[in-house]
């Protein structure tokens, strides 16, 4: 039993911590500074979002992660990525504008993403309620079977965040391989020898949200362990 456990932490730790690793890799390893490059990542957002009819759309610095915020209508970049020369700096800022250019053109998926990444944050609170609630109800009704279903509820409920990022990887390999590498490929932002570490961070900048979204898996461990499971 303990090497059964020990193994099944292990997986969960791979599962959670493994794709956040490689992202960062990928970033790391493609974030040198670049002389010849023509401009920073933050440079290059704002070109392209002029280039794409968007010149209200903002260009900021953030230490929150690179993303496009929708209701601000702001590109923001990590300081790395914002004022570096580097083929990641440039990779991810064409990739959130990409996001900028799906919400302007009310792109389905894009939108479908929106409505549900909004309605994450009352799932996640019902999620807490239904777990918390489970073993006073469990003291009061005294039914097993009810508190099994409460608890397989709950844990439903937490995994809503990864299975949202999963379905709608789509809208992220659109913006990476669809809008940003064409641009940089035929905008000549960068050269025939730089385009296959920057499809190596365009796949890393897809696959951001999805690796962010399974550590909801330690939320999950976290309440077996308070449930005493």
């Amino acid at each position: 039993m303990p090497i059964l456990i020990a193994f099944a932490v292990a997986l969960l730790l791979v599962a959670i911590f493994g794709p956040q690793f490689w992202i960062r890799r990928v970033l790391a390893q493609h974030g040198a500074q670049r002389a010849d490059l023509p401009g920073s990542g933050g440079e290059l957002a704002r070109h392209l979002l002029d280039e794409a009819g968007l010149p209200t759309v903002t260009v900021e610095t953030t230490d929150d992660g690179d993303h496009y915020d929708p209701d601000a209508r702001a590109v923001r970049l990590l300081p790395q990525h914002h004022d570096g020369r580097s083929i990641a700096a440039v990779a991810v800022a064409a990739h959130e504008v990409a996001h900028a250019v799906q919400h302007a053109h009310g792109e389905r998926g894009f939108q479908l993403r929106l409505d549900l990444v909004k309605n994450l944050t009352w799932i996640d609170r019902l999620a807490g309620i239904v777990l918390l609630l489970a073993p006073l109800v469990f003291m009061v009704i005294k039914a097993p079977i009810l508190l099994i279903l409460q608890i397989v509820a709950g844990v439903l409920l937490l995994c809503i965040r990864i299975a949202v990022h999963v379905v709608t990887l789509p809208v992220e390999f659109d913006a990476s391989f669809t809008k940003a590498l064409p641009v940089l490929k035929h905008g000549n932002y960068l050269s025939a020898l730089d385009m296959p570490a920057a499809t190596s961070v365009l796949r890393a900048a897809a696959f951001t949200y999805v690796a962010a979204a399974l550590a909801t898996l330690l939320d999950i461990a976290r309440w077996f362990r308070i449930l005493r499971f």
